[in-house]
């Protein structure tokens, strides 16, 4: 029996070998004896295997693979349920064994047999299971490997039933704390602005009439009260808008201790880094903090493209703004499949970078009120935080706060990203990098700006973070990292 089991099974059973080495002993005894009985049972112990391999591939029942999943999307350290319906085009037949195809993340795979204990009427067999993820990705679950056997045991096939399907496990939010990001805005989380607005707004404020002004605009029971004639002037009640930027700069990331040691990233095939996970989950928190705030999110890479234009997983990779009930699931969507991207222009030896050993000489002077490159220094077309992203900005001037989300900056990209303060209500910047307290001069040179910036590390809890931008805000020199008024070096530990 050992021998049996040890012969390969990928055709042939354990009683079809046996079989088979049945018929070969029954030949050979034939032969020898001159025994016509034993070359019948000979040969019939060899047909059968045959037969059942060609009725096996010949009559193999074809299948209907449906695969759902219950939520569809997953945040990282959630579950999901898993529901397949099988339905064969034969009915009847012997019981198969199947196994669903998973990635190695997920452990296990699943096995089951068919038809289920209990199917349909219409003969669909429902199977259920359920997955959990540490990691976001995008991952292919199936196909479903069957194995069929013939009715009498002796013969076994493998065959690939129906396609995958893809589950897309977004980054899950943490939960910030209410700060001075939130703006003054009233009970209804509605800001007012000082754009005019329609006759019908109920926010209806008078002044002085001017020679212009239309007399539909006349307020009849102020002019009755001042004994002059008064107009409407109203202010409107708008939504509030913020822009939030996040730095996807493969060398902004990938430098540092745990990129050596964490080139895969997730595991689900994405270009990523400890740090650009940390940035993706502090992306996603601060997104979901100002949409239930209801605040209208414009969403931005370093260029000033929408910052998920990139991602595969992405529902609508070309929108910028995102507002409304949906957005958040939007955004977590498309960033479940965001990686780092790999830019032209590389940085010099000589550059320095937060995180990095490389010194490059100061730059140029600038313009002292801009903080753009004097003439002949501007950034090419491709360089980060440059015209592209302030052209974008200014669309949006004034109209709510910019937030920054960076990996380690040069002095350069932070002189860059420095002329940006003035298109924010207010700026806030967050530089994470696996050496904070490299970050010291970007720092300042933001700061001296107008921003209220801050950096972390991986490590580094990201309300702690959150709340130290209203730390830095109240006092732009206060030595803050990884979001704590602690030492450096107990911070980042």
């Amino acid at each position: 029996m050992a021998l049996l089991e040890r012969l390969p099974s990928r055709v042939l059973t354990v009683r079809g070998w046996s079989f088979v080495l049945s018929a070969a002993v029954a030949l050979l005894a034939a032969q020898t004896l001159g025994r016509r009985d034993l070359l019948h049972v000979g040969i019939l112990l060899l047909a059968l295997p045959l037969a059942s391999l060609i009725v096996l591939r010949v009559l193999k029942p074809r299948f209907t693979v449906a695969r759902h999943f219950h939520p569809e999307s997953m945040e990282v350290g959630a579950t999901t349920t898993v529901s397949l319906e099988l339905t064969a085009s034969v009915a009847g037949g012997a019981r198969i064994a199947m196994e669903e195809h998973l990635p190695a993340r997920f452990g296990d795979a699943p096995r089951f047999s068919y038809p289920a204990v209990a199917p349909t009427r219409e003969g669909v067999s429902r199977y259920e299971y359920r997955l959990r993820c540490a990691t976001r990705g995008v991952f292919a679950i199936g196909p479903i490997t069957a194995e069929f056997t013939d009715p009498f045991g002796l013969v076994t096939s493998r065959h690939v039933l129906g396609g995958t399907a893809d589950l897309v496990v977004t980054p899950a939010p943490v939960e910030l704390l209410g700060s001075a990001l939130s703006g003054s805005r009233g009970a209804d989380g509605l800001a007012s602005t000082r754009r005019q607005a329609n006759p019908s707004d109920d926010d209806v404020m008078t002044r002085q009439y001017r020679h212009g002004d239309s007399m539909r605009r006349v307020h009849w029971p102020a002019t009755a009260r001042h004994s002059e004639l008064m107009v409407r002037q109203e202010e409107s009640v708008t939504t509030p808008q913020a822009t939030l930027l996040m730095d996807q700069r493969h060398h902004s990331f990938s430098t540092g201790f745990g990129s050596a040691f964490d080139p895969g990233g997730t595991g689900a095939g994405l270009s990523t880094s400890a740090t650009f996970e940390w940035a993706v989950t502090a992306v996603m928190s601060i997104s979901a903090h100002l949409l239930e705030r209801n605040y209208a999110v414009r969403f931005l890479d370093q260029h000033g493209a929408p910052a998920l234009l990139r991602s595969s997983s992405a529902p609508s990779p070309s929108d910028e703004e995102h507002q409304g009930s949906g957005a958040v699931a939007g955004i977590a969507e498309g960033l479940a499949a965001l990686e780092l991207a790999p830019e032209g222009g590389r940085h010099t030896p000589g550059e320095q970078r937060s995180g990095s050993t490389a010194v490059r000489p100061a730059t140029k002077d600038r313009s002292p009120r801009s903080g753009r490159p004097a003439s002949g220094t501007s950034p090419g077309p491709s360089a980060a935080f440059g015209d592209e992203l302030l052209d974008q900005l200014a669309s949006t001037r004034h109209r709510g706060p910019l937030i920054a989300v960076l990996g380690v900056l040069s002095d350069q990209d932070a002189r860059a990203l420095a002329s940006a303060v003035g298109y924010g209500s207010a700026s806030y910047a967050v530089i994470v990098s696996e050496r904070p307290a490299e970050a010291r001069r970007q720092l300042e040179i933001l700061r001296n700006a107008g921003w209220h910036a801050t950096s972390a590390s991986p490590a580094a809890a990201l309300p702690g973070v959150w709340a130290g931008l209203d730390r830095t805000a109240a006092d732009p020199h206060r030595d803050d990292t990884a979001g704590s008024a602690r030492p450096i070096r107990e911070a980042s530990a």
